[in-house]
């Protein structure tokens, strides 16, 4: 009887073709490994140089400061994997944060000023997505047009911030759930939240397949019967009632409505989307993803904060990032369209 053994070169190539096939199947996934790469790095560099980066109280804030624009990241990302864009969602933030603040000061209960402004955020997005499905109004021109909606109506509220002493809205963010040293905010909570059913919605049911085959290609989507109109209109409300969202929890974090709150905060939301792997052409990206890519952007923050830099080299770094993985997800669909 005589046994085979593998040598060294054969599993060599076994393990080599295993990769190559994972990688040819799963191609989509790159940009977000790297994410999860950079991110990974960014920590590790950061222990190395200051010593003292990596703790619980750190991570804890990572989250803490950066839930609203994890909201934010959610919703863009169901409008971009269909291929639109959504500059409306600073915007709205700052008008249903605002808005949020002069209810409660005028004396309306939280119960019924939070859900006021989760539909005033959903009407922003239903108006984007009409015109966008039944205009034909490119997303760029016409979230342009909310985006200005929104500034505008955050103005008309009030010219000047409005504080808030509700107590409901501030035991969002004062509320401190402790594992040890590990802490998390109700803000942080609903934040994960959002994302665990935004990866359920897009990964496991059919709306969410059908945000990918309208993103991979529209025509044969509704050569399939699928309902194109309602889901495009609906990802748009999606993206206006999570910018409510993050209005409320902007509000419970700075502890004020203020009309100039949100100012380039869909660049952020964008840059963050397509750091954790969506591409911009539609078809191809992951929630789970565009968390990566949020916590890669609040990590690159926070660095620069320990380094007493100016926060302008946030945007310089996070700009030379966004290049190279546009360049990354150019190279994946050229790869997509060759085979």
């Amino acid at each position: 009887m005589t046994t085979l053994e593998a040598t060294p070169q054969t599993v060599g190539t076994t393990l080599g073709e295993r990769y190559r096939t994972f990688m040819s199947r799963h191609a989509s996934l790159m940009p977000t490994f790297a994410a999860i790469a950079i991110l990974i790095v960014i920590f590790v560099g950061a222990q190395i140089y200051f010593g003292n980066f990596i703790t619980p109280r750190n991570i804890s804030a990572l989250l803490l400061d950066n839930a609203y624009l994890l909201i934010l990241a959610v919703g863009m990302t169901f409008v971009i994997v269909t291929s639109g864009i959504d500059l409306s969602v600073g915007s709205v933030m700052a008008f249903t944060g605002i808005w949020l603040a002069k209810l409660l000061a005028d004396g309306v209960s939280a119960a019924i000023a939070i859900p006021a402004i989760l539909v005033g955020g959903a009407l922003i997005g239903l108006l984007i997505g009409v015109l966008v499905q039944y205009f034909d109004v490119q997303p760029f021109i016409a979230s342009l047009a909310g985006l200005f909606l929104a500034r505008g109506l955050a103005y008309i509220v009030s010219l000047s911030s409005i504080r808030v002493d509700n107590e409901a809205v501030l035991w969002l963010q004062s509320t401190r759930w402790r594992l040890g040293d590990w802490y998390i905010t109700p803000t942080g909570v609903l934040a994960l939240l959002i994302v665990a059913i935004g990866a359920f919605v897009m990964q496991f049911t059919r709306f969410g397949r059908t945000i990918y085959a309208i993103g991979g290609n529209e025509q044969s989507a509704r050569l399939m019967g699928l309902n194109i109109a309602r889901t495009k209109v609906a990802v748009y409300v999606i993206s206006g009632v999570c910018a409510g969202l993050a209005g409320l929890v902007l509000t419970a974090y700075s502890g004020a409505g203020y009309p100039r709150f949100g100012i380039g905060t869909e660049l952020d939301a964008i840059a963050a989307v397509v750091i954790g792997g969506t591409v911009l052409t539609g078809g191809r990206g992951y929630v789970l993803g565009s968390m990566v890519g949020v916590f890669v952007y609040g990590t690159i923050n926070t660095v620069i904060s320990f380094m007493g830099a100016e926060q302008s080299w946030t945007r310089i770094i996070v700009g030379l990032l966004l290049l190279v993985f546009i360049v990354v997800q150019r190279a994946i669909v050229a790869r997509a369209e060759r085979r």
